[in-house]
């Protein structure tokens, strides 16, 4: 049940705005404001009071799904999107409660963007904040409730708002205080300020907003202290959209306090780190802070304030604001990282070498079926370090990137690949070289590896000075070399398992955790089959996957199969849209067998399919890019057929694939046409 007291507070705030609310918002009092159920799914139901719309087991079981579609809308600039919402749920049907899903739907696009997923039970509303990237595409937004377990699910909502500015703002003037929690605490707490709020025991100042007494603001007071070091925290939403620039806000310290006042990020890893700290009690009236703010993945802002005893007085906060544009104050190397990354496709980008020698050599392999080609492609180029023709021992290669901030904490990804080595240990190694001290501290280095295969590696650092990474490459004896090789470097900011928090990217699979959205059109041995390392049959598949090296991948076991043999994966059926798609996805044909791999595109309505891309026969020992570039204005699904040809070495694989909005454009490459195939499309016979 919905708690009454908590809807008669939050009903005074709807009330008043529920005659001008913007576009993309409802207060659900008379209608649903443009928001419409979707026939093929359960129907949101208007509470005959008015006041919310709901889903629960009255109108559905278990696992159905009720979708509300909001009339199309537009954001040209930054907007925060707000839910208020409830989940419900009986205490007995906890393991499987029901979930409460957000995602934007934009018209050229046959995947919908999931951007936030809850499904934590609570007896009160809650409140979502999203942040919405400012785009000239028009793009709908999609809510799904999925019933839980028990015959008392339900889900609610309450208000849906979309405002123009940023999710971490706020002037604290509307009751819902734009998302910002208090972390509760027994002594010390922030309260809101002004309007009719009054303390006997301090002397609390007017509002910044308005600057009188009418407006609001949020204060903590150190007159419930009873501990050294008592901490109260203001806890932002979280952010949803990557974002830099210049956070500021206003804020009062009562003179000559024993108080410390702070602002620190935490990640959804839980980590914190301070970004500003006042230096001075401040005076009577409102100082203005201003910080650069960096949150490339979501991350919470906090507002903490430490009291030594109860003298330590207040501090006040109001009008958080932020903008995209750098401090003014803003001296420090701004970091990019498209000019810190590299494919070695059209040369070394911004990494160089030392002077001595070219260590890395920028190579390209054709298809073959004995040396795999770079991880880009299968068909480009990758750096090798050459060092088995080096004719010194302890030979070294150094590769040299950009330079980079510091105080930044960044993740570093790589592919790398060695060869011939009979000790592996430290053939290849990661060092950080502090410009400023001329030192180098290896963070990274190889230990033990499959040989030959294109594996991932990961590191998140953080230095405080500014740094570059040195890619060291170590030949230790002459009777003991081989080759390295290293392709596709990139450098973000922030954790490199800050990424595993996101929603996944809509429409790719990497099936790493499993076979996404896909289907078979027959589950049985002679199927597609899910497997990571190398497959059953020598001289045929995969080593590893595309993705890490040692992740998962899509193939089919020949020796399962009869030759002739048919294994069919569907995507789940995808929205007609104007336009043109690009399709990716990466495949392995290696084999003295191998059959045939073609894709397929299925109009729903007539079962009509259309060929898109073929090849036949052994291709290469590497992973191949293919790029098919398509338009469909009707509901269709993509069909990968697989067929198994003439022997038991004939495992044909599939990785990576991934749907995207538009032609292919640029990705596209010279040797392998997006629209078209290797050869004449007539059938085989079997």
């Amino acid at each position: 049940m919905l708690l009454r007291g908590v809807l008669l507070a939050l009903q005074a705030l709807q009330l008043a705005g529920a005659l001008d609310l913007p576009a993309g918002s409802c207060a659900f009092e008379e209608s649903t404001c443009g928001f419409d159920s979707v026939l093929a799914s359960l129907p949101w139901i208007l509470n005959e009071e008015g006041h919310y719309i709901y889903v629960d087991t009255s109108f559905g079981k278990q696992g159905e799904k009720a979708v509300l579609l909001s009339p199309d809308l537009q954001a040209e600039e930054w907007s925060c999107l707000r839910l208020v919402y409830q989940i419900t749920t009986s205490s007995e049907s906890l393991s499987d409660p029901s979930q409460l899903n957000l995602y934007m739907r934009f018209e050229d696009e046959s995947f919908d963007r999931l951007l936030w997923s809850a499904k934590e039970p609570s007896d009160s509303w809650l409140i979502a904040s999203l942040d919405l990237q400012n785009s000239s595409k028009k793009f709908k937004i999609l809510i799904e409730g999925v019933l839980g377990q028990g015959n008392t699910a339900s889900i609610a909502l309450f208000e849906i708002k979309m405002t123009t500015g940023y999710c971490i703002e706020c002037d604290f003037e509307e009751n819902h205080l734009c998302g910002f929690v208090n972390r509760w605490n027994p002594n010390v707490n922030w309260f809101v300020g002004g309007g009719s709020i009054r303390n006997v025991h301090s002397i609390l100042p007017k509002d910044h907003t308005f600057k009188s007494e009418l407006g609001h603001y949020m204060y903590v007071d150190s007159v419930y202290v009873k501990h050294f070091q008592e901490v109260a925290q203001l806890i932002s939403p979280l952010t949803t959209a990557p974002m830099a620039g210049c956070l500021s806000f206003y804020y009062q310290i009562q003179q000559g306090n024993d108080n410390v006042f702070s602002l620190y990020t935490r990640d959804v890893a839980g980590l914190y780190e301070e970004i500003w700290k006042a230096d001075r009690p401040g005076n009577a009236a409102w100082n203005l802070a201003e910080v650069e703010f960096n949150a490339p993945y979501p991350m919470e802002v906090i507002f903490e304030v430490a009291f030594n005893g109860p003298k330590g007085g207040y501090v006040a906060l109001d009008d958080i604001s932020f903008s995209p544009v750098h401090c003014q104050n803003q001296t420090e190397l701004l970091f990019s990282a498209v000019e810190a990354s590299c494919n070695f496709e059209q040369d070394l980008c911004n990494f160089y070498q030392d002077k001595e020698g070219p260590g890395w050599t920028r190579v390209k392999v054709k298809p073959n079926m004995y040396r795999a080609g770079d991880h880009t492609t299968g068909l480009g180029y990758y750096l090798l370090a050459n060092t088995k023709f080096t004719s010194q021992p302890g030979y070294i290669g150094r590769l040299y990137g950009p330079s980079l901030p510091g105080n930044l904490q960044y993740c570093l990804r790589f592919h790398y690949a060695i060869y011939g080595f009979l000790k592996m240990s430290d053939t290849l190694a990661v060092y950080i070289f502090e410009e400023n001290h001329v030192v180098q501290e290896k963070i990274w280095s190889v230990l033990e590896s499959p040989r030959g295969v294109w594996m991932q590696a990961e590191i998140t650092f953080k230095k405080p000075m500014p740094t570059k990474v040195v890619f060291m490459s170590l030949c230790k004896s002459f009777w003991d070399c081989g080759l390295v090789a290293l392709d596709d470097i990139t450098i973000q900011l922030g954790s490199c398992s800050s990424s595993e928090k996101l929603p996944p990217p809509p429409g790719e699979c990497t099936f790493e955790q499993d076979e996404c959205t896909f289907t078979q059109e027959k589950r049985n041995r002679s199927s597609w089959h899910r497997r990571r390392g190398e497959t059953p049959t020598s001289y045929t598949g995969p080593k590893g996957d595309h993705t890490t090296g040692v992740g998962y991948y899509m193939y089919i076991e020949a020796s399962h199969m009869v030759y002739g043999q048919k294994a069919r994966l569907l995507s789940r059926p995808l929205r007609g849209v104007s336009g043109k798609h690009c399709l990716t996805f990466f495949y392995h044909m290696y084999g003295g067998g191998t059959g045939l791999l073609s894709v397929y595109l299925r109009k729903e309505e007539d079962s009509e399919e259309s060929l898109l891309w073929r090849r036949r026969g052994e291709q290469s020992i590497s992973w191949l890019r293919a790029l098919i570039e398509y338009s469909c204005e009707r509901q269709h699904r993509i069909i990968f057929e697989a067929i198994r040809g003439i022997s038991i070495r004939s495992d044909i694989a599939i990785d990576d694939v991934k749907f995207q909005a538009g032609p292919c454009g640029e990705m596209e490459d010279t040797t392998q046409q997006s629209s078209g195939y290797s050869e004449d499309l007539n059938e085989i016979e079997y």
